[in-house]
């Protein structure tokens, strides 16, 4: 049986018929064409669907859509605000923090939500905080470095 579902997507209210057990992962990709929520193992493990939830990093791919009635979700595409890249997104590529990409936009969505409850993170805070995300790349020293850094920029440092 399908219901109404409203929420914030992107900060835009939103609202969709389905069925609400439709999981998140599918809605955000095939219904609303952000695909920057990537499918990676699809049990919850390897964070490549994450999104903020209430600011909260969640992962979609396990997530049945009625869960999100009511609140807030963002996507990698709605974390930039009028054209300018979030700090944590400006650090990644400062310190060419990506390989493949695949895990990036977890990545970058676990951070903000890490710096949301913590904006001065030791270096192991940031390697604890990201620890469920994998990346195959090898791109780790230089994600660790651009959470770092994106910590100290959000805090008015350079």
């Amino acid at each position: 049986m399908e219901e109404i579902i409203r929420f914030k997507l992107n900060n835009k209210e939103t609202e969709l018929v389905t069925d609400p057990n439709q999981i998140l992962l599918w809605v955000l990709r095939n219904r609303f064409g952000l695909t920057g929520t990537k499918y990676g193992c699809g049990i919850g493990f390897c964070g490549a669907c994450t999104v903020l939830i209430d600011n909260e990093a969640a992962r979609s791919c396990m997530l049945p859509v009625s869960e999100v009635a009511g609140k807030s979700v963002v996507t990698i595409e709605g974390l930039a605000e009028d054209g300018k890249l979030h700090p944590v997104q400006q650090a990644f590529v400062d310190h060419d923090a990506l390989q493949c990409g695949y895990c990036t936009p977890g990545m970058i969505l676990t951070a903000v939500a890490l710096l949301k409850k913590n904006n001065a993170p030791t270096r192991q805070e940031i390697i604890d905080g990201l620890e469920d995300n994998l990346c195959r790349c090898g791109a780790h020293t230089r994600i660790i470095d651009a959470v770092g850094d994106a910590a100290r920029v959000m805090k008015g440092g350079k």
